[in-house]
C-alpha cells in the first residue's frame, strides 16, 4: 500500500509539472499582437471590434498585408500585459486567437575560417542522386530574407514570390541568409560558374519574412506558407526560427500540410535540449546540422523536434554557396554555419523526392527517414532519424517507378544506342528488336527494384526450382545413383528423387517445406535470404509443372493437382514477397 501511495503521489507531481512547464510555447520575444477574426464573423462585427480597439486601448489595428482580408487577420503594437487585457476582454469570443507575434530569426551561426568548398554535396551523395533525379517538374519556397538572383541562380528557374516584410512583388534580399539558403537548394549547375545546387532543376518561389536585419514575425512567415500552398509549391523551406507557440503559424501550416506542401524547418543554433519554433511543429520537419565528419554541430539544437540531421557546418566547416554582400550588394561565394544551412539540404533533397512522383508529405517523410545513415548510439536525439543521404532517398523513392532517364541511361550502358543495332537485318527484324529490348529493361528493372540478389538468394532459388539437374544423368561404373538424383532434383522433386519416377510427393510439392524454413531461419540474415530464394524457386517449379505436367500422388494428374499445384505455387509466392517486405539489403 505504501509503494502504491508512492507511485500516485509521483504520477501526480510530475503531472503537475508537465501541466505547468510550457518551455519555448511561452518564451519569444515580440512587440506586436496577432488578433485572428473567427471567419464567420460579419464585417459589421469586425468593424466594431476595431472601433472598440482603437477608442477604448488607443490602438490602431490594420491588416497584416493584402493577403489577410480573407482571413481576417490583424496586427496591433502592443506588449504582454496588453496580451493579457485582450484575451480578457470581449474580443476573445470573436476570435480564432489572440496571440504574440513573435519575432524569428534566422538560424545562421558565426561565420568561421574557410573550410573545404561542398564537401556537403559529397557528404549527402549528391552526384549519385543527380544521375536518377534533379527536381525537375517541383517547386520550393524559400521563406526567408528574400532571394536576389545572383549569377550562379540565372539558369535556376524562379516562380512568383512576394515581399511579405514590405508588402511588394519583389522579394529581394537586403541580407543574404536567403539567397544563401536557395543556392543549396537550387544553385544553378554545370553552368562553368561557382558552385551547385541540390535540386538544380527545381524552380525557386522566393518569399521575403525576414527583414535585412533577420528577423520576421510568426503573421508574416504565417501567410507566406498559405501563399505558397496556394501557389503550388512543393516544399517550404523555413531556415529561421525562435520560441513561441502560435495558433496562427500552426493552422497556417495545417493548410499547407492538407495541399501536400512538405515543410521544412531548422531545428535552431542555441545547443538546446530541443528544436526552436516553427521546427517543433508535428507538421514540420525539424532538421538538426552536421559537420564534415558526420557529427553533430556544436551549436545545433536536439531532442524533441528533429527529425533528421543534414550537413550544416560546425567544427571549422561551412556551406558554400553564392549569395549577395548586404554591405555593396555585389555577388559572393562565401561559406555560412547553422541549422539554417542543414534546412536546405533536406528541402533539395524532398525536391528531387517530390520530383520521382511521391507526393503526400508523410510518404516523403517516410522515405527521407528511412534512407537515412543511421547513427546508432544516439540517445539524445542528436541526429533524428540519421544522417540525410540523397541518392539513397531517390533510389528509395524510384522503387518500383519506371522513369524515361532510367530507362535512357539502360539502352546507353547496354549499347542500345548504337543505330548499327537497329539498321543490322533490315525492317523485318526491327519489330523483334523493339520487343527484346522493351522485354529485357522490363525484367531488368524487375530484377533491379525487388529482388536482392545475393548467394543465399540465388542458393535457394536453384534449391527450390531445379536443384543441380544435369547431375541428374550423371552415371559413373559402380557408384549409386540414388544422391546424384537427390543433388539433382528441386525440392518439389525430393519426394520421388529416390524412386526415380515422376510423380509429385504433395508434402514436397507445397508451401509446407518454404513455410518451416521461413520459421527456422526468420532471426538469421543469411539463412533467411536463402528461405526466400527456396519459397520463390518452389513458387516456380510448381507453377511450371501445372502447366507442364501436374502429376501429384493421390490427386491424379488432372484439374485437381492442376489446381493444387498453382494454388501453393501463389501461396509460396506469397510468401516469398512477405518475408522480403521492407528488407532491401543485398546479401
Amino acid at each position: 500500500m505504501r509503494k502504491l501511495l508512492v507511485l500516485c503521489l509521483f504520477c501526480l507531481g510530475i503531472g503537475f509539472a508537465i501541466f505547468n512547464f510550457q518551455g519555448l510555447a511561452t518564451k519569444g520575444e515580440f512587440d506586436s499582437l496577432v488578433i485572428d477574426f473567427k471567419e464567420n464573423i460579419s464585417a459589421t462585427e469586425i468593424d466594431r471590434q476595431l472601433q472598440i480597439l482603437s477608442g477604448q486601448y488607443h490602438l490602431a489595428p490594420h491588416l497584416n498585408s493584402q493577403f489577410s482580408q480573407s482571413e481576417h487577420l490583424y496586427t496591433v503594437t502592443g506588449d504582454r500585459l496588453l496580451l493579457d487585457k485582450l484575451r480578457a476582454s470581449s474580443l476573445s469570443q470573436d476570435t480564432e486567437a489572440i496571440e504574440p507575434n513573435y519575432i524569428y530569426h534566422t538560424s545562421v551561426a558565426p561565420n568561421d575560417p574557410q573550410y573545404s568548398k561542398q564537401w556537403h554535396l559529397l557528404n549527402i551523395h549528391a552526384e549519385q542522386a543527380w544521375e536518377q533525379n534533379r527536381g525537375k517538374g517541383t517547386t520550393v519556397a524559400i521563406l526567408d530574407t528574400g532571394v536576389s538572383k545572383v549569377p550562379d541562380l540565372a539558369q535556376t528557374e524562379f516562380v512568383k514570390g512576394y515581399d511579405f516584410v514590405n508588402d511588394k512583388i519583389d522579394a529581394d534580399d537586403d541580407n543574404g541568409h536567403g539567397t544563401h539558403v536557395a543556392g543549396t537548394v537550387a544553385q544553378s549547375t554545370n553552368n562553368n560558374y561557382g558552385v551547385a545546387g541540390i535540386a538544380f532543376e527545381a524552380k525557386i518561389m522566393p518569399l521575403k519574412v525576414l527583414s535585412g536585419s533577420g528577423g520576421g514575425t510568426i503573421s508574416d512567415i504565417a501567410e507566406a506558407i498559405r501563399f505558397a500552398a496556394d501557389n503550388k509549391a512543393d516544399v517550404i523551406n523555413m531556415s529561421l526560427g525562435g520560441g513561441g507557440e502560435s495558433q496562427v503559424m500552426k493552422d497556417a501550416i495545417e493548410y499547407a500540410y492538407r495541399k501536400g506542401v512538405v515543410i521544412i524547418a531548422a531545428a535552431g543554433n542555441e545547443n538546446n535540449n530541443s528544436a526552436s519554433y516553427p521546427a517543433r511543429y508535428a507538421r514540420v520537419i525539424g532538421v538538426g546540422a552536421t559537420d564534415a565528419q558526420g557529427e553533430r554541430a556544436e551549436f545545433s539544437n536536439y531532442g524533441a523536434g528533429v527529425d533528421i540531421a543534414a550537413p550544416g557546418g560546425g567544427h571549422g566547416s561551412k556551406i558554400w554557396q553564392e549569395t549577395i554582400d548586404p554591405e555593396t550588394n555585389t555577388p559572393i561565394i562565401i561559406g555560412f554555419q547553422g541549422t539554417s544551412m542543414a534546412a536546405p539540404h533536406v528541402a533539395g533533397v524532398a525536391a528531387l523526392i517530390k520530383s520521382t512522383g511521391v507526393t503526400e508529405p508523410s510518404e516523403v517523410l517516410a522515405v527521407l527517414q528511412q534512407s537515412v545513415r543511421k547513427v546508432e548510439q544516439d540517445p539524445q536525439n542528436f541526429y533524428g532519424a540519421g544522417n540525410l543521404d540523397a541518392a539513397a532517398a531517390v533510389k528509395l523513392a524510384q522503387t518500383g517507378k519506371i522513369s524515361f532517364n532510367d530507362f535512357f541511361r539502360w539502352l546507353r550502358d547496354n549499347g542500345y544506342l548504337n543505330l548499327r543495332f537497329w539498321i543490322d537485318g533490315g525492317a523485318i527484324a526491327l519489330l523483334p528488336k523493339l520487343a527484346m529490348v522493351l522485354g529485357s529493361y522490363l525484367l531488368a528493372f524487375f530484377i533491379r527494384a525487388y529482388v536482392p540478389f545475393g548467394l543465399p538468394l540465388m542458393s535457394g532459388m536453384i534449391a527450390g526450382s531445379s536443384g543441380l539437374f544435369f547431375l541428374k544423368g550423371f552415371y559413373i561404373f559402380d557408384l549409386p545413383q540414388a544422391p546424384f538424383r537427390l543433388l539433382g532434383s528441386s525440392i518439389p522433386e525430393l519426394g520421388n528423387a529416390i524412386v526415380g519416377n515422376s510423380i509429385l510427393n504433395p508434402v514436397f510439392a507445397s508451401v509446407l517445406i518454404p513455410l518451416a524454413l521461413l520459421v527456422v531461419c526468420w532471426s538469421l540474415p543469411q539463412a533467411k535470404w536463402f528461405a526466400v530464394g527456396t519459397s520463390l524457386g518452389v513458387a516456380a517449379c510448381l507453377l511450371v509443372s501445372a502447366a507442364v505436367s501436374p502429376n501429384v500422388w493421390l490427386l491424379g494428374d488432372g484439374g485437381i493437382a492442376r489446381s493444387f499445384l498453382v494454388i501453393n505455387g501463389l501461396l509460396c509466392f506469397g510468401l516469398a514477397r512477405f518475408a522480403a517486405r521492407g528488407d532491401s539489403q543485398t546479401v
